[in-house]
């Protein structure tokens, strides 16, 4: 094939993509439950950065005397726990902690997953190793193996998003390897093989690009779960320590006080599970519109 079909082809590829993405937009906004995921995201993003500005109170700040208020009181909206810290602040500021952890771990994991999914993808001589790896890695349940990293690292939140994080390369490296696979075979890469394209250009600008959509729902949903199990993780005493506003911690401080002020567990637990839920849904309707546009593709 000729160095002029070769570029002529790549830009009409790019081209494709860029349609393709624009379509698999319109198909996600139609989706309701979508835009009520995103919706939560979004709010949990703006509590996160906006935090200081939307609260005036510390949220490690005690008043033994307003302790236990409920829902309502003028002045603490989601009432106080057992401390008199107001609750409203303290969720918005955990807002903050679960975005982090969740972000860097899964940003963590994107990256150990991706290298390992292109290397055992590509190089055919590596991939019995990579994947026997994998497969070990496989062995442990996730929490567990996320326990045991904590055990011998310490309690902390960056251990939290390192042990989060390597739960989560298994999973991702089997995704990337089985596009990978199916993407080398594509005409242009062996265009651009036969050009004398390196394989770490060829693997990075070619392959990797249009890995992206699996690699999307991936971090998606993978969101859901590394929030879910930082609140796990603290719930248990592993993950964020006293007085640090978690929603996690916050649920494992107020089971104690769960006949005699209810809000203090319920409130936590309503933001764990709308955050969840929202990912889940936005993770979900993604799958949904890349796959209807793949089909419509073919």
């Amino acid at each position: 094939m000729s160095t002029e079909v070769v570029t002529q082809q790549l830009p009409a590829h790019k081209k494709k993509k860029e349609f393709a993405l624009l379509k698999t937009w319109k198909r996600l906004i139609k989706n309701k439950m979508a835009i009520v995921g995103l919706a939560i995201i979004a709010l949990q993003l703006f509590m996160a950065l906006a935090a200081p500005v939307i609260v005036g109170v510390d949220p490690n700040k005690q008043n033994l005397e307003l302790s236990e208020l409920p829902i309502g009181t003028e002045g603490h909206v989601l009432g106080t726990d057992n401390y008199g810290r107001d609750i409203w602040s303290r969720i918005v500021y955990g807002a903050r902690i679960s975005l982090f952890v969740g972000i860097g771990a899964v940003s963590l994991g994107l990256v150990g997953g991706v290298i390992l999914g292109l290397l055992s993808g590509y190089y055919r001589r590596l991939d019995g190793i990579i994947m026997r790896f994998v497969d070990l890695m496989f062995a442990f349940p996730g929490i567990l193996l996320a326990m045991l990293v904590i055990a011998i690292l310490g309690t902390s939140l960056v251990n939290v998003v390192i042990a989060i994080s390597i739960w989560s390369i298994p999973t991702c490296a089997r995704i990337v390897r089985g596009s990978v696979l199916s993407i080398k075979k594509q005409e242009y890469i062996i265009a651009m093989k036969s050009l004398g394209a390196s394989d770490l250009r060829i693997m990075f600008k070619h392959v990797l690009p249009n890995c992206a959509a699996p690699i999307i729902v991936f971090a998606t949903m993978r969101m859901a779960t590394a929030i879910l199990s930082t609140a796990s993780l603290s719930f248990l005493g592993l993950g964020a320590q006293p007085p640090t506003p978690e929603w996690g911690a916050m649920i494992a401080a107020g089971q104690e006080y769960m006949w005699t002020s209810p809000h203090m567990i319920v409130v936590p637990g309503i933001a764990i599970m709308l955050v969840v839920f929202a990912f889940n849904v936005v993770g979900d309707a993604l799958r949904d519109a890349l796959d209807q546009g793949m089909s419509l593709d073919k």
